[in-house]
């Protein structure tokens, strides 16, 4: 994993930040100036086909956001066995609750292609909670908003998997 520094000063790589995260669903409470503040925390990282991000068991202390790229997410089946549980493609995010508790990872994610990474670390968003107390409640609920959404998800899926069969 490897930041990208292609020669952009920080208000360039701020803005091309803030115009891929405006449209994601943690930061959707933010105003475009707030979105600026959370910008100037993260980092573009870039991975290699084959690369992995983090591993199962791995201490979580950041979540990111795919700008470009897909991501394996994998689970271990077996001592030396995995299995794909979902591709992650452009504007999805992986470790959303990291910024909040320091749980170990549930999954190993490897990068499938040549992917790029927008990355929050939790002591940008501990520092933003801080600092500025307005972002910080606002990014909370953007995270308790994506929480329900997949609860619903799963438990959609639980009740498609429990019915009886015919």
């Amino acid at each position: 994993m490897h930041e990208n520094q292609s020669g952009t000063d920080g208000s360039d790589k701020n803005r091309k930040l803030v115009n891929f995260i405006i449209n994601l669903p943690l930061f959707e409470y933010l105003e475009r100036d707030e979105l600026f503040d959370v910008a100037s925390q993260m980092e573009f990282v870039d991975l290699d086909p084959g690369e992995v991000l983090f591993n199962e068991w791995d201490k979580a202390d950041f979540v990111c956001f795919v700008e470009r790229g897909e991501l394996d997410v994998t689970k271990k089946t077996g001592p030396n066995t995995s299995t794909v549980m979902a591709t992650l493609r452009r504007g999805r995010s992986i470790g959303e609750m990291s910024i909040i508790n320091n749980f170990p990872r549930s999954s190993t994610v490897i990068a499938r292609s040549k992917v790029r990474l927008a990355v929050f670390q939790r002591a940008a968003f501990e520092d933003l909670l801080e600092k500025k107390v307005n972002i910080g409640v606002n990014i909370l609920k953007g995270l308790a908003n994506l929480l329900s959404i997949n609860l619903k998800k799963a438990s959609s899926r639980l009740a498609d998997n429990m019915l009886p069969m015919g």
